[in-house]
């Protein structure tokens, strides 16, 4: 079969963010997403252009426009949690993101009303009513299709660091689980899910879809849930390795890191220069480690197993990258990772206040007041 790869304009971006409906007064998660989707439907019908439907009746999507910069992506963002907070605030409901609410029970939970969400259900069973999970998906244009898997390889390489920078899941059900993002490890527990087939060439990929679709796997191309995987019909690398980001300040520097890496590697591409990649076991175990230490873990760089601590290795990065960052006017925004670096990532905030697991009402209450703030707080 043949995938076409849509046209787009070189390093254009758009950002996917899952938002939790959250009690005021409890913290616990309220099933109201079809009441805010109705509300903010436009009048002629059809979907609202930047607030989107999700697997669950907790759960809202926002999602940016195709913009040039990431503080456009953020500003479109903005106005959609705005236009939310008019339906939200009267019937006492908050905004909240993180890989994974602290308490609230999965089995409690409302799957939406609709033939695709209920055929995965139907297929996944206890994996598939566990996906109680927020994640973001960053998509950046890629303008010819042969650079599309290099990049999407080149990217392997800092799986890591991405993972643990938006690590925002350590507790699950109410208990504490000794992972940075319990999220990433749940989620790939679902078909098609996970670590991407590093392909060479884009007729590899077209064969792996094309026996997906003939032996059942999958239907459409979008049931590939990789963490990292070509969009065709945006013509983009949908980058989708991050938990659920719970401040806007972070969700901008973590996706202008994004950005600039794609930007990068599709410069040494047209220098002529050899992406970098690691082996399909060097790429499984940092994620693993990154879900499991976050920023403590020490990753494997390259081919040559050469290892290094993630913050030292962002260092090393932020500085490789600031040429790339003022050409795409992130500079800003880039800055932020060396903030969440020196302050720690939102589960470091959230063992913080939570510790084993005995005040995660306190770890709701905090996850509130961070969307609400649109920064991190800290204790003291």
């Amino acid at each position: 079969m043949r995938i076409p790869f849509a046209e787009s304009e070189r390093s254009t971006i758009g950002i996917e963010w899952e938002l939790a409906l959250v009690d005021t007064d409890s913290g616990d998660l309220r099933q109201v997403a079809q009441t805010v989707l109705d509300a903010v439907a436009p009048k002629d019908g059809g979907e609202h252009p930047h607030i989107r439907q999700e697997l669950l009746l907790n759960t809202v999507e926002i999602v940016s426009g195709v913009c040039h910069t990431v503080a456009e992506a953020g500003a479109d963002l903005q106005r959609a949690i705005d236009e939310i907070r008019v339906i939200t605030d009267p019937l006492r409901v908050e905004l909240m993101c993180a890989g994974t609410h602290p308490f609230a029970a999965w089995d409690h939970q409302k799957v939406t009303d609709k033939e695709r969400y209920a055929t995965l259900i139907d297929r996944t069973q206890w994996w598939g009513r566990q996906m109680l999970i927020y994640g973001v998906h960053v998509h950046v244009g890629i303008e010819d299709r042969d650079k599309v898997l290099p990049i999407s390889r080149a990217m392997l390489t800092y799986y890591g660091h991405l993972q643990a920078l938006s690590a925002s899941s350590p507790f699950w059900g109410g208990k504490a689980t000794g992972y940075a993002s319990n999220r990433a490890l749940m989620f790939q527990q679902l078909p098609t899910a996970g670590l991407p087939f590093q392909f060479e060439e884009w007729d590899e990929l077209e064969g792996y879809v094309a026996d997906m679709m003939k032996t059942g796997v999958i239907d459409v191309f979008d049931e590939i849930r990789w963490d990292l995987r070509p969009s065709p019909k945006f013509g983009t690398l949908e980058v989708r390795i991050c938990d659920g980001i719970p401040t806007m300040s972070e969700l901008l520097s973590i996706s202008a890191l994004t950005h600039c890496l794609v930007e990068y590697f599709s410069q040494e591409l047209d220098a002529g220069r050899e992406l970098p990649t690691v082996p399909p076991w060097f790429a499984q175990e940092n994620k693993w480690r990154s879900a499991r230490y976050g920023m403590d873990a020490i990753l494997i760089l390259d081919k040559s197993a050469e290892e290094e601590l993630v913050t030292t290795d962002l260092a090393r990065l932020l500085k490789r990258l600031e040429p790339v960052a003022e050409k795409l006017e992130c500079a800003e925004e880039l800055a932020g990772i060396a903030e969440i670096v020196r302050g720690g990532a939102s589960y470091q905030r959230q063992v913080a206040v939570g510790g084993d697991g005995t005040n995660l009402d306190a770890v709701a209450r905090l996850l509130v007041e961070e969307m609400r703030a649109g920064r991190p707080v800290r204790a003291g």
